[in-house]
């Protein structure tokens, strides 16, 4: 055998071998007029995918897959085939690749998009908390349990979101989950002071109320979350909308948000001309009092602006700081690359078996929109002894730069 040769078959042994992951999806689809979750981060793990711009092959291998529905334009048997992989009728066939025993090392769980019914509430009723449950009666039943990443919020129910969170706990399986948004580009580059003292806070979304209320709150929870303390919990929540938006924000309540709302249209490139008030017909506003005294809001305002922008007041400084999550201009993006910094940190806990960043934040988020929820039925302040939930930020954000 050539010198060459060998060296390169010792390379190859020296190598330890991918982590194999299962994946569990409600529906794989890729259109023009929706993109599924399944198929913007399933399809990373399968053709690789650009953190910071940098074409990064995939370090681990997708070696099943269960999808709960296969609508016309499906796209996940062809997929499987393209790939080598089997999609089994099972969850618990996916993980045990048909057999007995676990035989994956990480599951990539993607309850987003697919045929589900709605509630009167307004929100989107995915059957995620049923789905994690048969992720976790197979680690039940094994005795086995493997790194978990849950795409986006955990349920519509705050008690089914704390339920998913003990299930982790209880059998220590490493989890994380949520948004795209907190590690895409941020434009300019802002990462909050570890430690620093935050006055107050707000985010600017646009979208569904249910799936995009989520990112906006998550994009936020993100930045408020390094703040002196540490996490400490949310005390109360509320839902505003129609003219009680305005109205609120321009009492003495609300007006701390005038300067930073200014400072969020600053950011954001996609503003229209003219007044809020005469451009958005439906606004709304989420209110969260922290129990540490931080005071936050998030805007939803559809028809004047698009994306995600934040702002907030620090102590001891004069002017808002601020940032929009995504390029600042069309020229230096490229497609959903906020899924390039999501998928980047599942594999790293895939590899790792330690998330990135702590699953409390997902937590605090599911339960708070949750909540917010209520509150709109109810039109009123809602005390959330239920938010409870401290914890503390990672020092590393993990955004992407470029």
């Amino acid at each position: 055998m050539a010198l060459g040769a060998a060296a390169t078959m010792t390379q190859a042994q020296a190598q330890p071998a991918k982590k194999k992951v299962a994946a569990i999806v409600t529906m794989y689809t890729d259109g023009p007029r929706l993109k599924s979750h399944a198929a913007v981060i399933i399809g990373r793990l399968l053709n690789g995918y650009s953190p910071n711009g940098v074409h990064t092959e995939p370090r681990t291998e997708l070696v099943s897959m269960y999808t709960a529905q296969f609508p016309e334009n499906d796209l996940s048997r062809g997929i499987a085939k393209e790939h080598g992989f089997p999609i089994y009728p099972t969850i618990k066939d996916a993980m045990t690749l048909g057999g007995d025993d676990l035989a994956v090392d990480a599951v990539c769980f993607v309850g987003e998009h697919g045929d589900y019914p709605w509630n009167q509430r307004g929100q989107h009723l995915y059957p995620r908390y049923e789905l994690l449950e048969g992720i976790v009666e197979v680690f039940r039943r094994t005795g086995k349990s493997v790194p978990v990443f849950s795409d986006t919020h955990f349920s519509y129910s705050w008690l089914k979101s704390k339920e998913m969170y003990r299930w982790s706990k209880e059998l220590g399986f490493p989890l994380m989950a949520g948004s795209s948004i907190p590690v895409t580009v941020r434009s300019p580059e802002l990462e909050i002071p570890y430690n620093a003292e935050m006055e107050n806070a707000l985010m600017l979304g646009y979208g569904g109320l249910d799936a995009y209320g989520f990112h906006t709150l998550e994009s936020l929870q993100c930045m408020v979350e390094r703040r002196a303390g540490g996490e400490t919990g949310i005390k109360s929540v509320e839902w505003l909308e129609g003219d009680d938006v305005w109205r609120w924000r321009d009492s003495d309540a609300g007006r701390w948000s005038i300067p930073l709302l200014k400072a969020a249209f600053a950011r954001n490139r996609s503003v229209k001309e003219g007044r809020p008030e005469d451009n958005v017909k439906e606004p709304v506003a989420f209110l969260l009092n922290y129990e540490d005294g931080l005071q936050a809001v998030a805007y939803m305002l559809n028809g004047h602006s698009r994306g995600w922008t934040f702002a907030g007041k620090l102590k001891g400084q004069a002017e808002p700081v601020s940032t929009h999550f995504g390029f600042a201009s069309r020229e230096q993006a490229r497609p959903l690359a906020h899924f390039d910094g999501l998928v980047h940190c599942m594999e790293e806990m895939f590899i790792t078996g330690k998330p990135c960043y702590p699953v409390e934040r997902t937590l605090l988020t599911s339960c708070a929109l949750s909540l917010l929820f209520e509150s709109r039925v109810w039109k009123k302040h809602i005390d959330t002894p239920e938010l409870h939930i401290p914890y503390r930020a990672p020092k590393d954000t993990f955004f992407q730069r470029s």
